[in-house]
């Protein structure tokens, strides 16, 4: 596989529309339904327990206790387990950048630098180049696992990962046709979100989830998340999901801030050093992130009421890394911050990366800038599949900016056999999902591995 983002796919649209075709010898589309774990699969839990092995061992029951909440909740924090079920596949050969991680909830709204409301995924922690196909069968059998947990059967769960992959073939045919800057420039506008819905209820829900957004800024989070003491802000202790850092900890985020300012291009490293460093903490952030150190930093611009909140988030290899060739960053953080770049439709502009103490690898973006995410949970069959079309939307943008469009939509066809075919592969990774919710209930149950719940 070539990596994206190499200079021009060669060849005319014809050649490379017949290249996408070809891969259909590789893997047939309708071959996309067959999914049966391998003899030799390794226990769900296994696979989380190995990941858990250098994270900060006083956070892996919150881990497990958000995981075990249901089979979605699962799904949300196994990227590991599903990356090893997607390679033990045949692949297409059709490389992208890959999210690595599109969970039907790893897509939502955050402001463009332009202070703009898109919708477009916003999770990269696992990003990496890869075969399109994996990101689009993890979307698939999210929106499968949510159908089922809202309590829709049947047709009805179905046709919302119908709708889901049918809006990344359908886009990627729109986007195969267009000028590589309209295809840069495209993205989608978070208003786009209310017209899809039907049900009243959850057109509302949908206003009040773009309103929150809006008001989601660092403003917004020192009311929230600090107190005042001595007259000046501190974060506030709320163990153990934010815990003030301690005297080591602070300073050496302090010490660590310049290597991340060089990562920065030249006028945002001039807008970050009229911001003056003021408290720090460690903050419990995710599900399947539990565990890896994040911290938060509170700086002061013009005064201690014009606040900028910075997340600085551990970044390890991709779950993805371990089953495909390697890729052009080394640092984990700067594959996060790259990748990032690569598939959103705009990013923030304080991205960036750097080394910390025992050489853990770290990636720095703004904690909350207009950030919000749609209530999956509860939602008609109607709302469900609008808001899986979306997301599938979302989703063919960002691989055609880093991947060969023309040749995906020339594998993808005019016909509807890779929708179906996903859908079938969704429902038997549903089905899978749920034995894995019960392997790892199992294992608490057993004292196997410990939880703390509704933490």
């Amino acid at each position: 596989m070539s990596a994206p983002g190499t200079p021009g796919a060669p060849g005319t649209p014809e050649e490379r529309t017949r290249r996408g075709k070809e891969a259909r010898k590789r893997v047939p589309r309708s071959a996309h339904a067959d999914w049966l774990p391998p003899v030799d699969r390794p226990d769900p839990v296994v696979v989380l327990e190995r990941q858990g092995r250098d994270r900060l061992p006083e956070l892996l029951p919150v881990r497990y206790g958000r995981m075990a909440a249901s089979p979605f909740a699962f799904l949300r924090g196994a990227a590991a387990v599903m990356a090893a079920d997607l390679a033990a596949r045949p692949h297409t050969g059709l490389t992208v950048q890959l999210c690595g991680d599109a969970h039907l909830l790893n897509f939502g709204l955050y402001a463009s630098p332009e202070r703009a409301l898109l919708f477009d995924l916003n999770d990269f922690d696992e990003t990496f180049p890869g075969p399109f196909e994996w990101d689009v069968q993890r979307l698939a059998a999210s929106v499968a696992v949510a159908a089922r947990e809202n309590g829709h059967a049947g047709p009805r769960a179905r046709a919302a990962t119908v709708a889901a992959v049918a809006a990344y073939r359908t886009a990627m045919l729109r986007l195969a046709r267009l000028g590589e800057l309209d295809v840069w420039y495209e993205r989608i506008d978070a208003d786009r979100l209310l017209p899809l819905l039907r049900s009243a209820r959850h057109r509302r829900r949908a206003e009040a989830s773009l309103t929150r957004a809006r008001r989601r800024t660092s403003l917004q989070a020192l009311g929230k998340l600090t107190e005042r003491v001595d007259g000046r802000h501190r974060i506030i202790h709320d163990p153990p999901l934010l815990e003030p850092a301690g005297v080591s900890d602070s300073a050496a985020l302090r010490k660590i801030f310049s290597d991340y300012r060089s990562t920065l291009s030249e006028e945002r490293r001039l807008l970050l050093d009229r911001y003056r460093f003021v408290d720090a903490a460690r903050k419990v952030v995710g599900v399947g992130s539990v565990g890896l150190r994040c911290f938060i930093v509170l700086l002061a611009g013009r005064d201690a009421d014009d606040p900028l909140f910075l997340q600085i988030k551990e970044a390890r290899a991709s779950v993805l890394e371990a089953h495909l060739p390697s890729g052009p960053h080394p640092h984990p953080g700067h594959r996060v911050v790259a990748g990032q770049r690569l598939l959103q439709a705009a990013s923030d502009i304080f991205l960036g990366w750097m080394t910390g103490p025992q050489g853990r690898a770290y990636y720095w973006r703004q904690l909350r800038d207009m950030k919000g995410s749609a209530d999956v949970a509860g939602m008609t069959p109607a709302d469900l599949t609008a808001y899986a079309r979306l997301c599938g939307t979302a989703l063919a943008r960002a691989h055609a900016r880093s991947g060969d469009r023309i040749a995906l939509a020339g594998y993808l066809g005019t016909g509807d056999t890779f929708e179906h075919a996903i859908a079938d592969f969704a429902e038997a990774y549903a089905d899978r999902t749920t034995t894995d919710h019960a392997t790892l209930r199992a294992a608490i149950a057993a004292g196997v591995v410990t939880a703390a719940p509704d933490v």
